[in-house]
């Protein structure tokens, strides 16, 4: 397999499914792609991880792509899984920040000492999903796709088949619309953010 060019092994490997031929693309971009994911990761450790996480993905991946360079497009499939590692870890520590910060504000009201913070934060989302409810389809489907799904306006465009001007504005009216429900039941926002729960959408918010 020495003298195979890395089309041949993808060609063989796409008709045979034999993991050799991609074992033997392991062994010759193995050094390329950890140099590339410590470029962007900074640590070693997790640039072996994304190493062997990258090649586990190709495999699936080569099947389904025509690749005329494998260089270039490994390349490109490197450097967009580490820019997802930094954008999940940044994102994780965010709401780990989140977290600590609604803690200790809630930990300072007195009356509220003998709730637990799951307990709270359930009953909050619950609020938040009866809110969202209230909202007509076109606000409450942007305003998902945008903060839970975390999708871009051009995104959003394609997916609805609405202009970007009013994807902006039912996002904007679906998220006012959101802060007068959840006042109007004697509550005040504190923070509206995109993390990770059972919508992917917490509001920090108290009595």
């Amino acid at each position: 397999m020495n003298e195979y060019s890395d089309n041949d092994l993808i060609m063989n490997y796409k008709q045979s499914s034999n993991t050799l031929f991609a074992g033997e693309l392991y062994k010759r971009y193995t050094r390329f792609v950890f140099l590339i994911s410590l470029k962007y990761l900074k640590n070693e450790d997790l640039s072996k991880d994304a190493v062997m996480a990258i090649f586990e993905k190709i495999l699936t991946d080569l099947k389904k792509h025509e690749i005329e360079n494998f260089k270039s497009w490994l390349h490109v499939v490197t450097k967009n899984f580490c820019l997802q590692e930094l954008r999940k870890n940044k994102s994780l520590q965010k709401k780990h920040n989140d977290y600590e910060n609604f803690s200790n504000l809630f930990m300072e009201k007195e009356e509220d000492l003998h709730h637990t913070f799951e307990n709270e934060s359930e009953k909050k989302l619950l609020m938040l999903e009866k809110a969202l409810e209230g909202l007509n389809n076109e606000q409450k489907t942007c305003v998902k796709l945008f903060y839970l799904q975390e999708k871009s306006y051009k995104e959003i465009t394609e997916i609805t088949g609405f202009d970007v001007n009013k994807v902006k504005s039912f996002i904007q009216n679906g998220k006012r619309n959101l802060k007068i429900s959840l006042q109007n039941s004697g509550y005040i926002i504190l923070i509206f953010n995109c993390i990770e729960n059972i919508f992917n959408l917490e509001i920090f918010i108290f009595t």
